[in-house]
């Protein structure tokens, strides 16, 4: 059997190595058309910023390489022009002799990835993106290393802060201009205000809501009617899927205009499979066709095409589409739904905000962690979380993401059995406050309100009442809030005014005491969900 693969890095190398491990004598030949088949592209950022001190630690393997080990049939900078599904051959064009030749294939892999969505220059001023070793080099070439020349990263995403944070590690000015009104979109506002407050702490300056609307030689017109001088752009936009292969050999496309594929990865037809960036993945919380882009997903799919192509018969998991990203020392993670798509898809849910620590307390060094979690009304399932933090926002979002997978309903997040040593978590971790909270505002054993519904609950005749200690209250406050501390709340019962009472504390903890203290005196009353720092954190979002 010949098998022919289309593209190399993360999803077309998993496919043929893993292919050669199960089958010794097909044969596998794989087209790339860039100069490098197998490196780590997650890593490129870090090449840029000088984390990554060698330009060779980012290659994995080379042509030779894999024909050593593997016996690969591994050709670079040939590009694969047309797809004959009839007579079951690909047209590929050699870029390096410009000659053309026709291969065939009795089974074909598709693992092409998506294209940035800016690919010329603005103006003059050189784009470029940061998804292949050569972007990087011609990064690195216009930037000397303490050069401090002014560069614009365009996308406020994972790549985009990524981009940002290294680029300022080499000594570049950065201006990270973003379209959207807040960062990481995946993320809810409130979640990503700390994202914005490390990027400006370290230099980098920040536009919102704002767009390139023109450009010329000396810089970019900007929506918001300024002209930002640039040496260079970094195109961080996003990408879209690179379907045009596909869609040329007459494959079916799906809804988000990647290609289709069942849950083998095989698309329209039968002999041709597809993964990566390019490919529809199946959304484990909505259940419909989403596009996911993330190196772990390209992997695990290529080596399930390898399993099939050999004889067998695995299935291609939902996408959770779990993600993380680190600036300055600050981590950002999710999985699944925000609260914003929830509420779009209408279905109904609560939300928890919680802000433990990061390891116990009285050990040195803890951190506190910012942690979100969206569950469905009616059956309990996590619909998403997002954590931020930094320590131990990593193990947090993978637990999350564990029980999802496995269907484990956010109370009982609580009942988990975690890992426990004072300078790893606390008896009581993290995840399992997130449960505890959960459980409480799903059985309105303490009944909340979100910061972004508090204007108007204060507006319908709510008494937003603050039981921080005054020192707190003093040191800042939620406009219009009186000031009865915890501890003293008894004894001033009396000047408790009538009507409905919203409760805060600085986290949620306290509020929920008063609450329950407050509902059992035959009063109505909500806790502000992740308190003071949330609404904070959500009023200065932008």
């Amino acid at each position: 059997m010949r098998i022919v693969i289309v593209g190399g890095v993360a999803g077309g190398m998993s496919t043929a190595t893993r292919l050669r491990r199960l089958d010794e004598e097909s044969e596998i030949v794989v087209f790339e058309r860039g100069p490098e088949v197998s490196y780590a592209n997650c890593g490129l950022p870090y090449y840029v910023g000088g984390v990554i001190s060698e330009r060779s630690q980012l290659l994995l393997q080379t042509p030779e390489s894999l024909h050593r080990r593997f016996r690969l049939d591994v050709r670079v900078r040939h590009e694969i022009l047309t797809i004959d599904r009839g007579a079951k051959t690909v047209t590929v064009r050699d870029t390096v002799r410009n000659t053309e030749a026709l291969e065939p294939y009795d089974k074909l892999v598709l693992a092409v990835g998506a294209q940035p969505r800016i690919a010329s220059d603005l103006g003059g001023i050189p784009v470029r993106n940061m998804r292949t070793v050569e972007d990087a080099d011609e990064i690195i070439a216009v930037l000397p290393e303490h050069g401090h020349r002014a560069v614009a990263v365009l996308g406020g995403g994972y790549t985009g802060l990524e981009a940002a944070e290294n680029l300022a590690h080499r000594g570049a000015l950065v201006t990270l201009v973003h379209r959207g009104p807040h960062l990481l979109s995946p993320l809810d506002p409130e979640m990503t205000s700390p994202a914005i407050a490390t990027l400006r702490a370290h230099g980098v300056e920040v536009r919102l809501n704002t767009d390139v609307t023109g450009a010329d030689a000396d810089g970019l017109q900007l929506s918001d009617g300024s002209h930002l001088p640039v040496a260079l752009v970094v195109d961080a936009t996003g990408i879209t899927p690179e379907t045009w292969l596909a869609k040329h050999a007459g494959l079916l496309l799906g809804p988000t205009g990647g290609i289709h594929v069942d849950e083998h990865c095989r698309t329209s037809d039968p002999d041709i499979f597809a993964v990566g960036d390019s490919v529809e993945k199946n959304d484990l919380v909505g259940g419909s066709p989403a596009l996911v882009a993330m190196a772990g997903l390209a992997n695990r799919h290529g080596r399930m095409v390898a399993d099939i192509i050999a004889g067998g018969s695995p299935t291609m998991a939902p996408a959770l589409g779990t993600g993380i990203v680190e600036i300055f020392g600050l981590a950002l993670a999710k999985v699944g739904w925000s609260e914003r798509r929830a509420r779009e898809a209408g279905i109904p849910h609560y939300v928890v905000h919680v802000h433990p620590g990061s390891h116990a307390g009285y050990y040195p060094g803890a951190e506190t962690l910012a942690m979100k979690l969206i569950a469905a009304s009616d059956d309990d399932r996590i619909l998403g979380a997002q954590v931020v933090g930094r320590d131990g926002v990593d193990k947090r979002i993978d637990v999350i993401a564990t029980a999802m997978q496995a269907g484990i309903p956010a109370a009982r997040l609580a009942g988990l059995e975690l890992a426990y040593a004072p300078q790893f978590g606390s008896a009581k971790d993290a995840v399992n406050i997130l449960g505890y909270v959960a459980e409480n505002t799903r059985t309105g054993t303490t009944p909340t309100v979100q910061w972004h519904e508090l204007d108007a609950a204060c507006a319908a005749g709510a008494t937003l009442l603050d039981v921080r200690d005054r020192v707190e209250f003093d040191a800042g406050s939620i406009p219009g809030a009186i000031n009865i501390p915890l501890d003293e709340l008894r004894a001033r019962r009396d000047e408790l005014p009538d009507g409905e009472l919203i409760v805060h504390c600085q986290v949620g903890q306290r509020g929920h005491y008063a609450t329950r203290i407050l509902a059992q005196w035959g009063r109505r009353v909500r806790n502000l969900d992740g308190g003071y720092r949330t609404w904070l954190a959500g009023e200065f979002s932008g």
